[in-house]
């Protein structure tokens, strides 16, 4: 059917991490852009070329879909919820495979007895993003995998196209940085500006915390029927991300939280992220996501709830001595969670609000 680029082409919900899913409409520019953008900064792809979908396809999974169809690669998709047998499986029947994963994804396909034996030939991509990616989980992949990885942010807003980490930045160990850049979310993807700014929407100096904003042919048309979250995420063409970041000298961007997630105690930021980067250094914990609980007199307080591995004990003094050597003591949880797993959505990400809620009704029951 005859289109203009300008034409609504896909009604994409964010993941709701932070609220109630919202409803991006992209256009079809939009999606072409993202589809030139992969080509530009990720891979070359032709009738070769397989994608895996073990991720939903009405996330990023899908959207990375669309850059293989249109240059006759193969979409591979896969029944059922993420099974790292069914990924190993179809590694050792295709060549170039590409994926898209979420970084608990990653974790689990690497510390998969199947990882071991996998000849890395047979993969050509591994794309991450969409939450935190561990740097002891980076560098096991990299031992494993080789430099077959490439990191992006972006939002549904700016659907996989704001900044990016290519696989040449993930290989080049001896450079002077290279732990910060694994740690960054790399430099603005082709084509697309990026900015921190303050709340006044001056941009800041490198190195210094604000709002990340991003303007380019990515950024969606609107929400759908909302106008009012319109007008807080789109000023004057530039998209409001709600992430809170720094941007280096070199234009490596660094993500510190959503801006809803920051921790503010007694008139302190804290960032949960640089909290939780500390705790999974611990080699008994898996995973760990920090919040904050109201407090009277700081506003708020830390909590953080650990998931350890399976076999394992872990005993809070413990991770207040790996606190205390690694940050100062006010950023120190206030007390541990020893939980089973992490409440997630389909994508993989933690869905820290109801970590809140359920904080929230234990301070008023």
């Amino acid at each position: 059917a005859p289109t203009d680029p300008e034409d609504e082409a896909w009604l994409f919900y964010t993941s709701g991490t932070t609220g109630r899913p919202k409803g991006a409409m992209l256009s079809h520019r939009n999606l072409l852009f993202s589809c030139h953008c992969y080509y530009a900064d990720i891979d070359y792809i032709d009738t070769r070329d397989t994608i895996l979908h073990a991720a939903p396809l009405s996330h990023g999974s899908g959207l990375y879909g669309l850059a293989h169809i249109a240059r006759g690669g193969t979409n591979e998709i896969l029944e059922g919820s993420f099974d790292p047998d069914q990924v190993f499986d179809v590694l050792a029947t295709i060549e170039n495979v590409s994926m898209f994963a979420a970084p608990t994804m990653v974790s689990r396909l690497i510390n998969h007895p199947g990882a071991a034996s996998l000849d890395p030939r047979v993969l050509k991509t591994i794309i991450y993003g969409g939450a935190p990616m561990y740097l002891a989980d980076l560098e096991r992949a990299l031992t494993l995998l080789g430099p077959k990885l490439y990191n992006l942010y972006g939002q549904g807003e700016s659907p996989m196209t704001i900044t990016g980490l290519d696989k040449a930045m993930h290989a080049d160990s001896g450079h002077p940085r290279w732990e910060q850049r694994l740690a960054s979310a790399g430099v603005a993807r082709t084509g697309v500006a990026v900015k921190i700014v303050g709340e006044d929407g001056r941009e800041l100096p490198p190195g210094e915390i604000g709002e990340i904003v991003t303007r380019s042919d990515c950024v969606m048309l609107g929400y759908w029927n909302n106008p009012d979250a319109n007008d807080r995420a789109i000023r004057d063409g530039w998209l409001w991300t709600g992430d809170l970041g720094t941007m280096d000298a070199g234009g490596f961007v660094t993500l510190k939280d959503r801006s809803k997630d920051l921790i503010i105690s007694g008139g302190s930021n804290i960032y949960p992220r640089e909290i939780e980067d500390v705790l999974l250094r611990h080699p008994a914990v898996r995973e760990a996501a920090v919040v904050g609980r109201p407090h009277a007199d700081w506003g708020e307080e830390v909590i953080a709830f650990v998931v350890a591995h399976e076999g394992a004990r872990i005993d809070a003094p413990d991770l207040d001595r790996l606190c205390l050597d690694n940050f100062a003591r006010f950023k120190r949880p206030k007390s541990y969670r020893f939980v089973e797993a992490l409440p997630k959505n389909n994508y993989g990400k933690i869905l820290k609000t109801e970590l809140r809620e359920l904080l929230k009704r234990e301070g008023n029951a």
